[in-house]
């Protein structure tokens, strides 16, 4: 089920693309369609050789994604059964995101909440404006969060200590805590957002993106258990790294004091 051409933008402005949640009704809430364009939505901006950096919003400035739509609940999430169908389809938009070979920047301009979190933390970089705020309210619902990227994905991120004041409370917290914890990597005037997050973007689009993804991955597999580790899968993403012509690109630039003009390849 994909999500109607009006409530997911893709927006490309090369070298950055946008992914807009554009519910501002609901206040950019995760409907399943939603969460299956998300899925689709990043996947084809990964493809894309022109896009270099990914970011995710939502429409307006009152909300980033305020949680799934629990007005679906009743209809698909209505017990174990259907939970299980209902959160194999969030993975799968998750997975897109963290597995996308370019960064990801979650531009969280208001209310993050719930599976809004769960975007927010599947991406590589969070910036919120000074107004958000941010919950996990599961425990308020009678829901357990997912663990494979949600609650694993938070202590990863904030560590057990915060993440079982952000579960267990389920409360919610502002910008300037999120970025005490770790949440959020900066906090930025409400005014200002788009703008700062455009500027990092573009400074980072500018860097080779073979290296990007190489670096993406092996964040990625620093989380897991040694013996888990993918490291062949690291070696080929070095290797292709050195034996690129961006390579050859960026020691030519850095000898001749040029600015490297980066092709990924």
């Amino acid at each position: 089920m994909s999500a109607p051409d009006d409530e997911l933008l893709l927006r490309i402005e090369p070298p950055l693309a946008w992914l807009i949640v554009n519910r501002p009704a609901a206040r950019n809430a995760l409907s399943v369609a939603i969460w299956a364009g998300l899925g689709e939505g990043v996947q084809t901006l990964a493809a894309d050789s022109r896009v270099r950096v990914i970011i995710i919003r939502g429409a307006g400035d009152d909300a980033f994604m305020s949680g799934a739509d629990i007005t679906e609940f009743p209809k698909l999430r209505a017990d174990a059964a259907m939970t299980a169908e209902y959160d194999r389809q969030t993975a799968t938009a998750l997975a897109a995101i963290a597995g996308a070979p370019q960064p990801v920047i979650a531009m969280i301009n208001g209310l993050c909440f719930g599976g809004g979190c769960s975007v927010a933390l599947a991406c590589d970089l969070r910036f919120a404006a000074d107004h958000a705020r941010f919950a996990i309210p599961a425990a308020r619902l009678g829901l357990a969060y997912p663990f494979e990227r949600g609650v694993e994905r938070l202590v990863h991120v904030v560590g057990p200590t915060h993440a079982a004041d952000i579960l267990l409370s389920a409360r919610a917290f502002t910008a300037d805590e999120a970025l005490h914890v770790g949440f959020v990597n900066r906090v930025i005037d409400r005014d200002r957002l788009d703008a700062e997050t455009r500027e990092y973007a573009s400074q980072m689009a500018r860097n080779a993106p073979l290296t990007l993804a190489a670096h993406k991955v092996a964040i990625q597999e620093s989380m897991r258990a040694a013996a888990e580790r993918n490291l062949d899968r690291l070696r080929t993403l070095n290797t292709n790294c050195f034996d690129s012509a961006d390579y050859q690109e960026g020691v030519a630039a850095f000898l001749a004091k040029r600015t490297p003009r980066f092709e990924g390849r």
